[in-house]
């Protein structure tokens, strides 16, 4: 698309060397994106600024049931990234995975695996994940990102417990993400 053809012109100009995309940094985000909320489209702006192509995977596993669908998730994920990834000047792709993160993560090339971190709770879950990860797969590198203060609160799962219920998720998502809630808590409604 027009994100990768002016990704490779920078490129192109900048350094002929880098064309090769075994030169190019990958980076990995992965999640289960039910919703979509503006505390993952704050780590994907900064993980963005980071590598030269960025990977979001879509965890899909059948003992979840998710309020999204998969094709509902890539959809929503597709849409918030658009403007990112013309911001940031590169390639990012949405795909689905049903392994470990880690194994989806050397899959499509990447070196480095991107987390979000709100807060303590999820530093101790993370960095026993990095460690494990680390071992099974040590060419891949996991880096931290702290969340930005005005977002570190949103939780996915509250996010959607507040739209079934009939709250204003507004302060959490983005429009279209908030008008697919509604239209989910209608129909469950």
């Amino acid at each position: 698309g027009p994100a990768r053809d002016g990704w490779a012109l920078t490129v192109a100009r900048s350094d002929q060397a880098r064309l090769d995309s075994s030169m190019s940094r990958i980076g990995f985000y992965s999640g289960s994106f039910d919703p979509v909320t503006l505390g993952h489209t704050d780590i994907i702006e900064r993980a963005s600024l980071l590598v030269d192509r960025l990977v979001i995977g879509i965890g899909v596993h059948p003992s979840k049931s998710p309020l999204f669908s998969v094709e509902e998730r890539v959809e929503m994920l597709e849409a918030e990234t658009r403007a990112i990834a013309g911001a940031s000047d590169i390639p990012i792709d949405v795909v689905t995975f049903a392994d470990l993160a880690v194994s989806a993560a050397q899959r499509h090339g990447a070196e480095v695996i991107f987390r979000g971190l709100r807060d303590g709770t999820d530093f101790d879950y993370e960095m026993q994940m990095a460690n494990m990860n680390g071992q099974m797969v040590p060419s891949v590198q996991t880096v931290f990102v702290a969340a930005s203060p005005e977002v570190r609160h949103i939780a996915a799962n509250l996010v959607r417990q507040i739209a079934l219920m009939g709250g204003d998720v507004t302060p959490f998502v983005s429009k279209g993400v908030a008008l697919r809630l509604a239209t989910k808590a209608q129909a469950k409604g």
